[in-house]
């Protein structure tokens, strides 16, 4: 027995001698690979040992998950052997990718390698599959790398611009991209916000305090743009979006409220006299902290609007994760925004009137202001009539406390109340109709009235709504060779109420988006199903306008970010 058993080992270690020294373990017969070369194309094979061969159908290369879709794969050529097709030298397999889902930044893939093989020595090894995780840098892909300048979106050349410029130029465009801003519906809140702060710090304002507290309000206001911006870039979360919920709309619309009644005198809003007598040792006079915290929120809260220049640096900080630089572009951007809020704010505290009765009524004047403002926010996430009915009792109560019934009044406060309170009267009565117009408020009794017989066609926009990519897919597919406006909007969105209001209400504008399917992408809730829409199309924040032509794909170059009045938009309907 114990002979035996010697022998069993004998002729265990001669067979793992003699297999060793005939045959290649599969380590060594095989090495797969995958890495990616500078166009962001998938470079894979495996390399095999001498007189090793594998089986072409048993050998591929996939890319696991659908972050991005293969474009094009070029295969080697296999050769004939005993009957099947087989690759007697190292198969190297090249794969180019396509950007279907106009993802930004770094995104991960992983590489599936399966292949099987023999040895022409008689010995065929198991099927085997390795995987490689890689990094895809979106902004390399090779298709995009090669885009010629006319098929790139305002946002992508802005991008570029970042990429290719020198920083001096970089930020001093910025700073007129920002001035530009300053015009639009994003910063107009702000001016009767710092021009009520500055007001409300009383007979003590100088020109040159005045001056201070402005550029404080300004600059905390940049701080929170650049910020937001760089996580939303890095992150692909527009901080400034996800504060448009209702509880942050209502506490800051409060927070203006009283603001306002402190105006009107029936309460003074000041900082613990501790923390203001600390503050003041360290040479900062008292209402700075205040009006920093108030420029910080504006930014974040009052005016969350994307326009191309923003966009573009966001896009520039997600493809490169270059946050230095991305966050100097939006500083400056921020600093050209805030120039004439700054201007404003000197301008208020310069003209300050006089203690007396004057600086009642202009203290007054901004506390129904602030009570404006507070609507303002309110119009977000309430309905249009509630908030039209909100601003005929603010303009009523107002046009009385000018002195409407008073029989002894000056003639141009009679005349400013009596113009307000009928103003005011024809939106009460606006809302009693139905009707939400602020600039044509009786503008319902010129509604023309429809017989039976024949109906006054309509001249308003019909848009299908989405709030996720599977409506929208089912959507498109549904409408296969019709082009397609995709209108990325909110309730909370100023500038896409302006787009609703004046551009999508424009004749000429109507009669040709009507040759387009209209689809809205509701991204008022902000939710999961909101955020993968938005970032599967590179939006940051509405409004964005994309169109697709009939086969479906994106019209990159056209797309529209931030408001555009009814002519230009009207140019580029016409170019599609």
């Amino acid at each position: 027995m114990k002979y035996i058993s010697k022998l069993s080992l004998l002729l265990l270690f001669s067979f793992t001698y003699l297999y060793s020294s005939s045959f290649l373990m599969p380590n060594e017969a095989f090495k797969p690979y995958a890495k990616l070369n500078d166009a962001m194309q998938v470079v894979a094979g495996v390399k095999i040992a001498d007189e090793i061969y594998l089986y072409e159908n048993k050998v591929s290369v996939k890319i696991k998950g659908d972050t991005f879709q293969v474009a094009k794969v070029e295969k080697p050529q296999a050769v004939e052997h005993h009957g099947d097709r087989v690759f007697r030298t190292s198969p190297k397999f090249l794969i180019t990718l396509k950007n279907t889902q106009n993802l930004i930044g770094k995104q991960n893939i992983t590489v599936v390698v399966s292949y099987q093989g023999c040895s022409d020595k008689g010995l065929c090894y198991s099927p085997m599959t390795k995987e490689f995780p890689l990094v895809i840098d979106s902004a390399k892909l090779g298709e995009k790398r090669v885009a010629p300048k006319s098929e790139l979106s305002k946002t992508d050349l802005i991008a570029d611009t970042i990429k290719s410029g020198n920083i001096m130029v970089i930020l001093l465009t910025f700073l007129g991209f920002g001035l530009l801003l300053a015009m639009t519906p994003c910063v107009f809140p702000m001016i009767p916000i710092i021009s009520g702060l500055i007001i409300s710090q009383g007979k003590g304002v100088t020109t040159r305090k005045a001056f201070t507290l402005s550029v404080v309000y300004v600059l905390a206001m940049a701080v929170a743009y650049t910020i937001a911006g760089i996580l939303a870039g890095l992150f692909g979360s527009n901080i400034q979006v996800a504060l448009q919920t209702p509880w942050v709309i209502y506490s800051f619309s409060m927070l203006f409220v009283a603001l306002a009644f402190s105006m009107f005198g029936f309460y003074e809003l000041k900082l613990p006299h501790a923390l203001v007598a600390k503050v003041s040792k360290k040479g900062q006079g008292g209402g700075y902290v205040g009006v920093a915290v108030m420029g910080f929120l504006s930014a974040l809260i009052v005016g969350p609007c994307v326009a191309a220049p923003l966009a573009g640096a966001l896009v520039y900080i997600g493809q490169t994760g270059d946050a230095v630089l991305g966050g100097l572009a939006l500083f400056s951007m921020s600093i050209g925004m805030g120039l004439p809020l700054i201007v404003v704010g000197v301008t208020a505290g310069k003209f300050m009137p006089k203690p007396g009765a004057w600086m009642s009524m202009v203290m007054a004047i901004f506390g129904v202001v602030m009570l404006g403002v507070a609507i303002w926010m309110l119009g977000k996430i309430v309905d249009s009539s509630i908030i039209t009915l909100l601003y005929g009792f603010l303009g009523i109560g107002f046009s009385i406390y000018l002195g409407l019934f008073a029989s002894k009044e000056h003639i141009f406060k009679k005349s400013v109340a009596v113009i307000l309170f009928i103003y005011s009267l024809s939106l009460m009565l606006s809302f009693l109709a139905g009707a939400t117009s602020m600039i044509h408020p009786l503008g319902f009794l010129n509604r023309p009235t429809e017989t039976s017989l024949e109906k006054t066609p309509s001249k308003k926009l019909h848009f299908k709504v989405v709030t996720s990519l599977a409506q929208l897919d089912s959507l498109l597919e549904a409408n296969r060779g019709k082009k397609v406006l995709l209108d990325f909007s909110a309730e909370w969105c100023s500038a896409c109420k302006e787009f609703s209001e004046i551009t999508f209400a424009n004749p000429a504008v109507i009669a040709k988006m009507n040759e387009f399917v209209l689809v809205r992408a509701d991204v008022t809730k902000n939710g999961a199903d909101e955020k993968a829409l938005s970032k599967k199309y590179g939006v940051f924040g509405p409004p964005a306008i994309i169109f697709f032509d009939k086969n479906h794909r994106v019209k990159n170059s056209k797309t529209v970010i931030g408001y555009m009045e009814p002519k230009p938009f009207l140019e580029e309907l016409n170019s599609l």
